[in-house]
């Protein structure tokens, strides 16, 4: 299959960072053609893009698609509150369709808002469907259960057995990592030092290094959750996990908000990967980490939107401006430009997962990984004297995402979902917190 995009704004986040008019051209899941003169080109397919803007999809590090149906059940609490009223009592009361569902909403609105790549931490039962979730959409992911072996006020279905826990993982990786020639990928998924035991830790940092897999992990979210790792550990969370030995590249931390400067020579050095959650941290009140001291001193930096119950939403629009915007009151108004910030939303989040070879740039050899933009509104307006990227980090929101690419598949188009029937997963949402709601009672004390 070969499609022919003609005439667009192409934003290629190539080493050169070159802005390109003219056409891009796919063949089967990779870009084979960019420039201006691919005119005689054969296709299969032909898109007019003309006036219309093309960027690399989104690369979002931190998701939980188990999550998306408690949208609006968790609103205005911190995060272990949160955590132990809401969170952990609706995944206890998670069934295989309500996780298939929960999965395939969360994946419905990330396609639509132009997000091509995800790493995604499930709950502890169920995994394997949210995995069919993933396999149906087609979206490229990192995905994995979340492991949970100890912890107070834990709801009994969560509560888990070292060795079940790393079992059901080791299975999960088996079946599904490298779906689809690579496109789904496994990572194991430790919730954060509070769930999980030293043993799991261990052996998690032996998997990861014996599959060459990711660890995906929550880290310094939250100054409650420091004090409990410091008294069970005497060390703080990075420190600890350092001395595991799972301070390497294939680790990615969520927030990393409350970091001493030990810490962040660790996250430095050792090569760990931080994805930045603004809106998410935001609304639990957890704090702003120091993205621009990171940034600084050449941490590797990705975004991503974390949950629908504490973000509301999973719009990389909305927290690649929030990534910006909250830092200029304190660092000045040059703290975390549009490119920058544009970098962590694409190849910064393709860096993360080891994946920037082939994916978060434009460039010919990569796969095809594109959202295609329609900035043609009062919002996005003027055209012209105007930084594209800052056009888009700034301007630009999820409703002006026409047409999402996914490994050379068109995966929406012209707004119109192809991989996900919308009106039965908006019926079957509704359904599913109905129930979960009901069934969550008995998990609260």
């Amino acid at each position: 299959m070969r499609i022919l995009i003609k005439n667009a704004e192409i934003i290629t986040m190539n080493f050169e960072e070159d802005i390109i008019y003219g056409d891009l051209l796919i063949e089967d899941d990779r870009i084979v053609g960019l420039g201006s003169d691919l005119e005689n080109t054969d296709y299969d397919k032909w898109i007019d893009a003309s006036g219309k803007t093309i960027i690399p999809g989104f690369v979002q590090t931190h998701i939980h698609l188990c999550q998306t149906v408690f949208r609006g059940q968790a609103d205005d609490l911190e995060l272990m509150d949160w955590l132990k009223q809401k969170i952990w009592p609706l995944e206890a009361a998670h069934d295989q369709e309500s996780i298939y569902y929960s999965a395939m909403l969360g994946l419905g609105e990330l396609i639509q808002s132009g997000t091509t790549t995800i790493v995604d931490m499930e709950t502890v039962h169920h995994t394997d469907f949210a995995f069919q979730a993933l396999a149906k959409s087609g979206i490229r992911a990192l995905s994995g259960k979340v492991m949970m072996d100890k912890g107070n006020q834990v709801p009994l279905p969560l509560q888990e057995k070292t060795s079940d826990s790393i079992q059901q993982s080791v299975d999960l990786l088996e079946k599904w990592h490298n779906y689809d020639h690579g496109r789904l990928q496994y990572a194991f998924s430790p919730r954060f030092v509070v769930s999980c035991t030293e043993a799991l830790l261990t052996e998690v940092k032996r998997l990861s290094d014996h599959y060459d897999v990711m660890v995906h992990t929550h880290a310094s979210e939250n100054k409650g959750e420091i004090d409990i790792v410091q008294r069970e550990t005497g060390m703080r969370n990075v420190v600890y996990l350092d001395h595991l030995g799972l301070a390497n590249k294939r680790l990615i931390l969520a927030h990393c908000i409350w970091l001493d400067q030990l810490e962040k020579q660790i996250i430095r050095e050792k090569g760990v990967h931080v994805s930045h959650c603004p809106a998410s941290n935001l609304k639990l009140a957890s704090g702003i980490a120091d993205i621009p001291e990171m940034h600084g001193h050449g941490t590797c930096l990705s975004l991503g939107a974390d949950g629908a119950p504490c973000n509301n939403n999973l719009d990389m629009f909305n927290d690649m401006r929030l990534a910006a915007l909250i830092q200029k009151p304190v660092h000045g108004p040059t703290a975390m430009p549009a490119k920058a910030v544009f970098k962590m939303a694409t190849i910064g989040g393709a860096k993360a997962i080891g994946q920037d070879h082939d994916i978060g740039s434009l460039e010919v050899g990569k796969k095809a990984d594109l959202a295609i933009l329609d900035l043609n509104n009062f919002h996005t307006y003027p055209s012209v004297e105007v930084d594209p990227i800052s056009r888009v980090v700034y301007s630009a929101t999820r409703a002006d995402v026409e047409t999402t690419i996914i490994n050379g598949k068109i995966v929406m188009e012209n707004r119109h979902m192809l991989t996900i029937d919308k009106a039965d997963v908006l019926q079957q949402a509704n359904q599913s917190i109905r129930q979960l709601v009901k069934r969550s009672k008995q998990f609260l004390k």
